[in-house]
């Protein structure tokens, strides 16, 4: 191409303008982010691993805490759409009443991420990426450790209480399916009582309480969806008078400390690890999508199971 006088010029123009005005060199990338609330250890660690990594990176992190209500979080997307975000993502309170407002972001041609939990949606275009656990496969693991330990007293049954998360969304739903589907068939191992805990410890120690006021010590096993629930229930079975991990074994999921000082104690017998720790690779596929390159439509983080033996030795590793 001939440089002309005016090229040059104009060159000139833009490197100066650069240098002086930051507005003209280029933007940081801009995510809109969603959080369900900070109802657990696991969420409070999944919300600090988002913001370190988004501030390691350079990213301009619009958080906005739902409080667990599915209102709050349309509300916060139609928000971050209204600014003009570059991404928004977000960890859906529950599964289902997404349409509208994924739309409304598609429609502003703003790509959507979704981080630890899924939703079910009639278009599936109406997101880029979904990151986080399979559930499904977190349930069967917490089934497969009890029937392995169930065959160590072939002549005993196993009545089970379930401390369900949050009604609707994707990790109670997928827990329990998961549980089930190994459980099913073997007579030794029955659940007795089902309720939500709503992923609190609060909650969870509530309606232990109640499972153990009308069952007893009928009860042989607790199976809660999330560790906090867990560590609620532990303290319910101590107040009944009851050994929590040997008069009711405790089965739960996530991998927290709290978890692991349990198991230490000999009150919890075995966590299925959940990671929290999505932020850097959401932000890394934000600033994929960002850049126009292709991403897996579902990326799923690699976890393992920890029963009560390994405690010791892996509490020390523990990031959360």
């Amino acid at each position: 191409m001939r440089l002309t006088r005016r090229n040059l010029l104009g060159a000139a123009m833009t490197v100066s303008l650069t240098a002086i005005n930051p507005a003209f060199a280029a933007k940081p990338l801009t995510i809109g982010f969603s959080q369900v609330g900070a109802e657990s250890e696991w969420r409070t660690a999944n919300t600090a691993s988002i913001k370190d990594a988004a501030k390691k990176a350079g990213v301009n992190l619009k958080f906005a805490d739902a409080q667990q209500r599915q209102e709050n979080q349309v509300k916060a997307i139609r928000s971050f759409i209204a600014q003009r975000v570059d991404v928004i993502a977000f960890s859906p309170v529950v599964e289902s009443g997404w349409d509208t407002v994924l739309r409304e972001a598609k429609a502003a041609k703003i790509p959507v991420i979704l981080t630890d939990r899924a939703v079910k949606v009639s278009d599936p275009s109406l997101y880029v990426s979904f990151i986080g656990s399979d559930f499904v496969e977190e349930g069967r693991r917490a089934a497969r450790w009890l029937v392995e330990h169930a065959k160590k007293n072939p002549n005993r049954s196993y009545n089970i209480v379930e401390l369900q998360g949050t009604v609707g969304s994707a990790p109670a739903l997928d827990r329990k399916a998961g549980f089930l589907e190994v459980i099913a068939g073997n007579p030794k191992l029955k659940i007795i009582r089902s309720q939500t805990g709503d992923f609190t410890r609060a909650k969870g120690k509530e309606v232990m309480e109640a499972f153990i006021k009308s069952e007893g010590k009928n009860i042989n096993v607790l199976y809660a969806h999330n560790d906090d629930m867990a560590i609620g229930a532990i303290q319910a079975i101590e107040e009944a008078g009851m050994k929590p991990g040997k008069d009711i074994l405790v089965v739960s999921i996530d991998g927290v400390r709290g978890a692991f000082e349990a198991m230490l104690q000999g009150k919890l017998n075995v966590t299925v690890e959940c990671n929290p720790l999505l932020g850097p690779q959401l932000i890394q596929t934000a600033q994929a999508v960002k850049a126009g390159k292709p991403v897996p439509k579902r990326i799923t983080v690699n976890e393992g199971v920890f029963p009560a033996e390994v405690a010791a030795k892996e509490f020390p590793n523990r990031k959360y």
